[in-house]
C-alpha cells in the first residue's frame, strides 16, 4: 500500500511538470483544460479558490468589467454560500491587494475582535484548566465577525463596481439554490453529527426529515438570501445593525454569548503597512500581525538564504532537515513574541533581521537534528485554522488580491443564527486561554495572546505576494491551520530557488514541522530512503497514508503567478477536492 501511495504521488510530480494544453487565435481568450495536476491559463483575468462556484462567481465579475478587488469580494461572498466549512459571514480574515496603478500594496485586516465582555480567564474551569468545550463549541467561543465589514470596504475603496453587482451571484446562488457538490456533501455527511446538535444549524444544512442532502440535489438558503439581500442594499451597516444584528444579539442572548449590538457597532477594519522582505532577487510582501505567519515566513526564508539550497536538492533529507530547523525557531519565537500588535509590542523588525536569521543558521546543526527541548524563544531579540480557506484573484491590468478567511474550526462553532441562515466562528480559541497551554492545533501561545476585550486573536493566515525584479511575480495563500504557515512557504520557496511553475510548485509533497510536539509531519511523495536518513539524523518522522478525502494533507494553496510572456496562471490545490481556477 505504501508503495501504490509513493507511486502514486511521483506521477503526480510528473504529472504537474508538464504545460497545460492550449490554443490561441488573435484576441480570443486561452483555452485550456483544466485538471488538477495542470496550471490553467488565461489572458484576462483569473479567480482560484477551494470551490467551483465560488471561483465562477468571481469569473463572471470579472467578465462584467470588475477588476481583481471586485472578483475577491465576489468570491468571498460566494463561498459563504458554497463553502460554508470555511467561507462565512461570520468569520473573519487577512486580505492583501496590489494595486498596479500605484504599484502599492495594501494589507487589510478583518479579523474577528474580542467582545467588550470577553476576560482573560473566561475559558478557564473551577481548577484553572482550560475548558476546550467552552473555549470551542460553546458562543462565549465567538469573536466579533470582521468579514463582512472587510470585504464591504475593500470593494467600497478600491473596487470598481457597485456592491449590489458584486454581490450579485452570491445572492442568486442562495436564493435559487445550487446542486449540492461532492466536496460539500461529504463534508456535511462526515460533520452530521455535530452540526446535528443544534436545530438551527440542522435546519440550515440538511433536509426536513434530518438527513444529508446528496450530490446534485438542488441545496437552497433563503435565510441566508435574505442576510446577503440586506447587506447588498446597506452595505456593512445591513450586517452591523438592523435585523441581521439583532438576529446575532438574540442568538448570543439565548445562550450565553456575549457579542452585543455594541460590540458589532464598534467593530473596525484595520488598514495595516505590509511586511516586506527579500529572498534572493524577489521581495516577499506579506502580512503583518496579528497574522504570525508572514513574519515567520520571512523568517525562515532569511535562515534558508545563507545556504545555497537548491545545490541539494528539491526535497533531499540536507534541504529537508534546514527547513525543518528553521520550522522549530520559528514556531518557538511565535509561542512568545507574535500576538495583536495594538495590544502587544511585536518585535517584528528584530525576527525578521537578516542577522538574526544568520545567529539562527549558526546554531542549527547540518548533520543532527536539534530536540525541540532544547529550542527556546530567542529570550533577547535584537532591538528594533483546521479549516480556512483561501483564494487568489489577478485581472488584465495587474492588479492582485490574496484573501484567506476562516471561522476557526470546519463550521465554527457549528452554530447558525437563527433566522440569519449563517454560521457563527470559534475564534476566541485562538488566543491563548492559559499560557503554555496548545489551542487545538497544538499550538504554544503567551502573553502576547492573551484574551483581552477589543482584541485580535493570533492568526497563521498567510496571504503573500511575490515580486521578482520590481514587478509583480505571484499571488498565494491557503487553509490549513497550523501547517499554513510552513505550506505557503514551501509553495513559495519552490517557486523561487527552482523557479517551478505554479502546478509543480503546488504539487510537490510537502513538510510540517511546528516546534511542539517534536515531530516532523510528511506528505506522500518523498522517498523512503529520504525518510530513513532523516530519522538517522534524530528527526522524528511522522508519514501521511495518502491523499485520499477525508484523510490529512498538508495545507492547500491557491496561487496564482504572471508569466514573463504575459499569460496568468494559476493552479487550485488537489488537496482540496472542489478546488477550481477559473479564467478567460
Amino acid at each position: 500500500m505504501r508503495f501504490i501511495s509513493l507511486f502514486v504521488a511521483a506521477l503526480i510530480s510528473v504529472a504537474s511538470a508538464l504545460p497545460a494544453l492550449h490554443a490561441q487565435s488573435g484576441g480570443s481568450p486561452i483555452i485550456t483544460y483544466d485538471s488538477r495536476f495542470h496550471p490553467v491559463l488565461a489572458r484576462k483575468g483569473m479567480v482560484v479558490s477551494q470551490d467551483f462556484y465560488a471561483s465562477e462567481a468571481g469569473l463572471e465579475v470579472l467578465k462584467l468589467g470588475g477588476n481583481a478587488i471586485d472578483a475577491a469580494v465576489a468570491t468571498g461572498f460566494a463561498l459563504a454560500v458554497t463553502h460554508p466549512q470555511a467561507g462565512n459571514l461570520g468569520g473573519g480574515g487577512f486580505m492583501m491587494v496590489y494595486l498596479k496603478s500605484e504599484d502599492r500594496v495594501i494589507a487589510i485586516d478583518y479579523r474577528e475582535m474580542a467582545p467588550a465582555g470577553a476576560s482573560r480567564d473566561m475559558f478557564l474551569d473551577d481548577a484553572g484548566n482550560v475548558d476546550n468545550r467552552r473555549a470551542r463549541f460553546s458562543l462565549k467561543a465567538s469573536g466579533t465577525p470582521g468579514t463582512v465589514m472587510g470585504l464591504t470596504q475593500a470593494l467600497s475603496k478600491y473596487g470598481s463596481l457597485p456592491l449590489a453587482t458584486v454581490m450579485g451571484p452570491a445572492i442568486r446562488l442562495a436564493d435559487e439554490g445550487f446542486p449540492m457538490s461532492w466536496a460539500l456533501q461529504a463534508s456535511l455527511s462526515r460533520y452530521q453529527q455535530r452540526l446535528g446538535g443544534d436545530p438551527v444549524t440542522k435546519a440550515q444544512f440538511f433536509k426536513e426529515d434530518g438527513t444529508p442532502y446528496q450530490q446534485g440535489e438542488l441545496f437552497r438558503q433563503p435565510e441566508l438570501a435574505a442576510t446577503l439581500k440586506a447587506i447588498a442594499a446597506n452595505g456593512a451597516d445591513g450586517f452591523y445593525r438592523g435585523w441581521v444584528a439583532d438576529r446575532i444579539v438574540e442568538t448570543m442572548q439565548k445562550d450565553g454569548g456575549l457579542i452585543t449590538h455594541d460590540d458589532l457597532q464598534n467593530y473596525v477594519v484595520k488598514e495595516r503597512e505590509p511586511l516586506r522582505g527579500t529572498y534572493r532577487n524577489f521581495e516577499v510582501v506579506t502580512m503583518p500581525p496579528p497574522s504570525s505567519g508572514g513574519v515567520h515566513v520571512i523568517q525562515m526564508l532569511n535562515v534558508l538564504e545563507g545556504w545555497d539550497m537548491k545545490s541539494l536538492g528539491h526535497n533531499s533529507a540536507n534541504y529537508i532537515h534546514r527547513l525543518t530547523e528553521s520550522m522549530k525557531y520559528a514556531y518557538a519565537d511565535r509561542s512568545k513574541y507574535l500576538g495583536d500588535p495594538d495590544y502587544f509590542d511585536v518585535p517584528v523588525a528584530a525576527i525578521t533581521d537578516k542577522a538574526y536569521a544568520a545567529n539562527i543558521r549558526g546554531r542549527i546543526n547540518l548533520e543532527r537534528a536539534t530536540p525541540s527541548t532544547e529550542i527556546a524563544p530567542a529570550p533577547k531579540l535584537p532591538y528594533e485554522s483546521n479549516d480556512t480557506t483561501h483564494f487568489s484573484t489577478m485581472d488584465a491590468a495587474g492588479n492582485m488580491v490574496a484573501n484567506t478567511y476562516t471561522l476557526n474550526f470546519t463550521y465554527g462553532n457549528g452554530r447558525v443564527v437563527a433566522g440569519a441562515g449563517f454560521l457563527l466562528n470559534n475564534e476566541m480559541d485562538d488566543f491563548s486561554a492559559k499560557p503554555g497551554t496548545p489551542n487545538a492545533f497544538g499550538l504554544l501561545g503567551g502573553e502576547a495572546n492573551a484574551i483581552e476585550p477589543g482584541k485580535r486573536p493570533l492568526s497563521s493566515m498567510t496571504p503573500t505576494f511575490l515580486f521578482k525584479d520590481g514587478k509583480p511575480y505571484m499571488a498565494a495563500g491557503g487553509p490549513g491551520g497550523s501547517t499554513i504557515i510552513t505550506s505557503v512557504f514551501q509553495t513559495i520557496l519552490n517557486a523561487m530557488e527552482f523557479d517551478m511553475s505554479v502546478a509543480t510548485a503546488t504539487a510537490r509533497p510537502r513538510i510540517h514541522h511546528q516546534w511542539f510536539p517534536d515531530r516532523l509531519i510528511l506528505e506522500p511523495g518523498h522517498s523512503v530512503d529520504t525518510r530513513l536518513r532523516l530519522a538517522e539524523m534524530g528527526h522524528s518522522v511522522s508519514g501521511l497514508a495518502s491523499f485520499n478525502e477525508g484523510e490529512r494533507v498538508l495545507g492547500a494553496t491557491m496561487s496564482i503567478i504572471l508569466r514573463p510572456d504575459g499569460l496568468i496562471s494559476g493552479m487550485a490545490d488537489y488537496r482540496r477536492p472542489g478546488a477550481h481556477a477559473a479564467a478567460y
